[in-house]
């Protein structure tokens, strides 16, 4: 595996370039065509400007419509913006809604997190609005020429995660190396994780919420095997998901190759 590209942006969460890696026939992904990243709506001027003379002409939001209402992102002129979430409800603690009944239960259950995010990623493969938007989000991507396209949801590793896997796939990166670029995040998610866990200590809470509060804020091979598992229990493996399910056909998939792929 390729290390992947860091982007130099300090205002947003796990940011980095998805080219660079190996696709058909050895073909390199594009570097400046592909990025994703955690929510974008505390970029500061600076960084703003690095993606802009970076390429930047597109981003996609793949967060909740409460998540966004909450903290929309920031309008950078000459960007088009669009809203494609995985789904219609919050789930992730944003103001949209009341987690305390959750958490209560992160409280006495140091694994409560665990199942819920395997339950989260099984729902986003197979729920019918998440294939609907991801095929919205993946034909919107194919039909960029030029530019880069920056796609994001909260901390840039979940719902941007799957979202990856699928572009990858369809670039045809072996799946070891998207599943050692989906767990990246991880480390890149060292120091957030460091920051949320000391709150939550000095707000008193105990061993077994903040152990959650680490789950939840972390990837695992648990949740990348969920999902594949899913879809090749439910769906008849990755190829048949993505033409069936996600309604991206051989057409379509050849377009992407063909925009992303170096000659």
């Amino acid at each position: 595996m390729s290390e992947p590209v860091i982007l130099p942006v300090k205002s947003v969460r796990n940011p980095r370039d998805l080219g660079g890696y190996i696709g058909f026939n050895g073909h390199q992904i594009k570097f400046h065509r592909l990025l994703r990243t955690g929510n974008i709506s505390k970029i500061t001027p600076e960084d703003e400007q690095f993606l802009l003379n970076y390429g930047l002409t597109k981003i996609i939001d793949l967060r909740s419509p409460a998540e966004c209402k909450a903290n929309s992102d920031k309008s950078i002129q000459g960007v088009a913006h669009y809203e494609f979430p995985l789904s219609a409800d919050d789930n992730t603690g944003g103001k949209g809604l009341d987690m305390s009944r959750e958490f209560e239960q992160y409280r006495k259950d140091q694994y409560a997190g665990f199942y819920m995010m395997c339950q989260r990623y099984h729902d986003h493969i197979s729920n019918q609005f998440s294939q609907n938007n991801i095929h919205q989000i993946v034909s919107l991507i194919a039909a960029t020429t030029d530019g880069a396209v920056l796609y994001h949801c909260s901390e840039g590793k979940d719902r941007t995660g799957l979202v990856t896997v699928i572009l990858l796939y369809i670039l045809g990166v072996d799946l070891e190396t998207i599943r050692q670029d989906y767990l990246y995040s991880n480390i890149m998610l060292n120091d957030y994780r460091k920051v949320r866990d000391a709150r939550f200590k000095k707000a008193g809470e105990n061993d077994k919420f903040r152990a959650n509060m680490r789950i939840l804020g972390s990837v695992a091979n648990a949740y990348f095997d969920t999902s594949l598992i899913t879809i090749n229990e439910d769906f008849g493996g990755i190829d048949s998901y993505i033409a069936n399910q996600l309604g991206i056909d051989q057409q379509m998939q050849e377009k992407i190759r063909k925009n992303y792929l170096e000659n």
